[in-house]
């Protein structure tokens, strides 16, 4: 049986990588973005995968897309909540508005999500939620005050709708990657890579996209109807907690 899947942020980085791992366990996947029409297409093209475009941040938005989808292709059965935004500042420059967009984005925009395919998983009693939080997230970082805190808070919120969702046959969980080796990564020098980030790393690099999809595809799988509540954190050892 296909079961019909959200990734937002789906067309780039790790959500193409989970857009993919979902599509070749057979799942049909609506993938979302914000911006990049250009490569959004150019995903469709190449996987298949049918693209939407909408921010996750505006709650309306997120129901309307929800609709959309569920015209389109049927009742939403797995969401991964993988869209998110950086404003990177040390506290005492960042503005209300650097703090502002990632919240609303990396926090808010997971409520927004999960809030319109909620119900829909509690009548049918089956749902597969899976946010992809941070490293961040878990130990905090210079000049991510905002990140890290919509980070950590997702893990929360994963804590609390898990004893929410249990009984209703809906598994909520979290997937904290590590230093993965997509486009932004590749904008750092490499002396920094080298010498700063590399070296902070036990197995001596940076993760794949695909390892990351990989954990997502089993959490929202069938198999893993025991799992809920959890943090698997991919970070190649680099925080162990």
């Amino acid at each position: 049986m296909s079961r019909i899947a959200i990734v937002t942020g789906g067309s780039r980085g790790i959500g193409a990588a989970v857009s993919r791992a979902l599509q070749e366990a057979g799942c049909t996947v609506a993938a979302t973005y914000a911006g990049n029409d250009e490569k959004a297409q150019a995903f469709t093209e190449e996987t298949g995968i049918r693209t939407y475009k909408w921010n996750v941040a505006d709650y309306a938005a997120c129901k309307d897309g929800v609709a959309q989808v569920t015209a389109d292709l049927g009742p939403v059965e797995i969401l991964v909540n993988n869209a998110g935004i950086t404003r990177d500042a040390p506290f005492h420059k960042m503005t209300p508005e650097q703090w502002s967009e990632v919240i609303d984005t990396n926090l808010s925009g997971v409520f927004n999500m999960t809030h319109n395919v909620w119900t829909g998983m509690r009548e049918r009693k089956f749902g597969r939620i899976v946010t992809i939080s941070s490293i961040n997230g878990q130990k905090g970082q210079f000049a991510q005050a905002n990140y890290a805190a919509a980070k950590a808070g997702d893990i929360g919120f994963t804590k609390a709708l898990a004893q929410e969702g249990a009984r209703a046959g809906i598994t909520v969980n979290v997937v904290a990657p590590g230093y993965i080796n997509t486009e932004m990564m590749s904008t750092i020098p490499d002396k920094v890579m080298n010498e700063v980030i590399l070296p902070q790393i036990p197995v001596g690099r940076l993760g794949e996209p695909e390892e990351i999809a990989r954990a997502v595809a089993f959490l929202t799988s069938d198999q893993a109807g025991f799992i809920t509540g959890s943090t698997l954190s991919a970070n190649g050892g680099q925080y162990l907690h």
